[in-house]
């Protein structure tokens, strides 16, 4: 994938459209950013369960560069996904927000048992700020988040608060960009390296124990109670399948505007045909789509190299954290893989 298009492509986005989405809890977004500079640091035990760094750490954000003094002990992380990347990088979040939302601790199965002890949950879009300076934090993460100036301001009151990078508003980063900016205000910049080349090597591992992925075109759809719609190219769902090899749909990139997706009518169903069609059911039942006679007829289905994912790999997608991409690449590739001719 050409870089200089994959950036532009990732400057797609729509604050409407993913509020909407943010509301049914069930669309994940990425997009890449540069990585900022980080001291590193030797590794030893500190509370919170993370590993002490050098201080004052410094992350570049939109709103600035933000100074983290010390080690952080007690971190509320807010952002979609930003919990679960705390916690692979060794830290105990005590506050988080619970976007798709998962129950519980707030996370997925792939992050099942590592809290120590349980968060207290807050909000997503609409944060509860005076449950979240009870918890009297050190650290504040909201890096995948709207990037709403006023939520920032009000956060930075609270505790220093490490927000969207620039060009991340309304969701837009990549869980390499999250995990490199938080592992940088944890202090921690070297786990987070690893954490991202570990996660890219199984990435190309996977991509070549399965070469016919390579320029094989996708569609990575879903429906909705609204209807169809395919997702283009800047989003974390694309980018983890271009990563594989394959090559996002040729006619739902040309009908792509800013948004992250495009609607398809029933009428233009045909849209969806690629040599692999992937749907996602979001708030409605796989059997809606499976169905449905006229998605029946579209050739890729018909010729059985389509296929519907189950609830657990659709939030992995739409999580896109560092944890959930290793759980979907886990799930999906051996999926993939029986669909896709050799």
């Amino acid at each position: 994938m050409n870089d200089s298009a994959s950036v532009a492509r990732r400057a797609r986005r729509t604050p409407v459209l993913m509020a909407g989405a943010a509301a049914a809890l069930l669309v994940g977004l990425s997009a890449c950013g540069s990585s900022d500079d980080s001291d590193s640091s030797a590794s030893a035990s500190a509370p919170g369960g993370a590993s002490e760094g050098a201080f004052p750490a410094k992350v570049a954000t939109k709103f600035g560069e933000v100074t983290v003094d010390k080690q952080p002990k007690r971190i509320v992380a807010l952002g979609w996904g930003d919990a679960e990347t705390v916690l692979a990088l060794g830290g105990q979040p005590v506050g988080a927000s619970d976007w798709l939302p998962f129950g519980g601790d707030g996370v997925g199965p792939w992050a099942k048992g590592m809290y120590d002890k349980s968060p207290e949950l807050i909000g997503t879009m609409e944060p509860e700020f005076e449950k979240i300076a009870a918890l009297q934090p050190d650290l504040i993460l909201d890096t995948k988040s709207s990037g709403d100036q006023t939520r920032y301001d009000t956060l930075k009151k609270i505790a220093p608060t490490v927000g969207v990078p620039k060009g991340g508003d309304q969701y837009m980063i990549s869980w390499e960009r999250q995990t490199t900016m938080i592992a940088a205000a944890m202090g921690v910049p070297e786990k987070g390296e690893k954490l991202i080349a570990d996660t890219e090597k199984k990435f190309e591992a996977a991509a070549k124990a399965n070469p016919e992925f390579k320029g094989a075109t996708i569609t990575l759809g879903s429906r909705t109670s609204e209807g169809y719609g395919a997702y283009v190219g800047g989003t974390g769902r694309v980018d983890f399948v271009e990563r594989l090899g394959f090559e996002n749909n040729p006619a739902v990139e040309a009908a792509a505007g800013e948004s992250f997706f495009i609607p398809v009518s029933k009428e233009k169903l045909d849209l969806l045909d690629a040599d692999l069609t992937v749907m996602t059911p979001i708030g409605v039942s796989e059997a809606d789509i499976s169905g449905d006679k006229l998605y029946q007829a579209v050739p890729s289905v018909k010729a059985g190299r389509s296929l519907i994912f189950d609830k657990d790999v659709s939030l992995a997608f739409a999580t896109d954290s560092v944890l959930s991409v290793s759980y979907a690449l886990e799930k999906v590739v051996p999926l993939f893989a029986e669909k896709v001719e050799r």
